[in-house]
């Protein structure tokens, strides 16, 4: 089997530019904030990524599948913290609603992913 390159990966792309996204938004947070949603967001969108890039070090699909679900499980975690700030009014409806176009896209495509490799097998 051949190991995946990461970096050509479309879904690996998308969470970078998630994490960009991210940071810029976590950044408006208010202080009080800063060891709470900003921070667990910016670890979540991270490990978005991080999971995706791991896992195409693995030697099976079987392995690589696994790390996709849990930056797929990651990815809804996002979804929920982008939720929770737009409830308490740190982004407006416009901002809330790209954010959340984003995620969710990236989530059909990281799904997508899981479901062809796992038809390979």
């Amino acid at each position: 089997m051949r190991r995946h390159n990461f970096k050509k990966l479309q879904i690996w792309k998308e969470a970078m530019e998630l994490i960009d996204e991210n940071y810029l938004f976590t950044a408006t947070l208010p202080d009080y904030e800063r060891y709470g949603l900003r921070t667990q967001m910016n670890r979540c969108s991270v490990s978005i990524a991080s999971n995706i890039s791991e896992g195409s070090s693995k030697r099976t699909d079987k392995h690589f599948i696994k790390y996709l679900e849990d930056s797929l499980g990651l990815a809804f975690e996002w979804e929920t913290q982008l939720a929770v700030c737009y409830r308490q009014n740190f982004l407006s409806e416009e901002s809330y609603l790209n954010l959340e176009s984003k995620v969710q896209k990236l989530q059909s495509k990281i799904s997508n992913f899981i479901d062809s490799l796992d038809s390979i097998n």
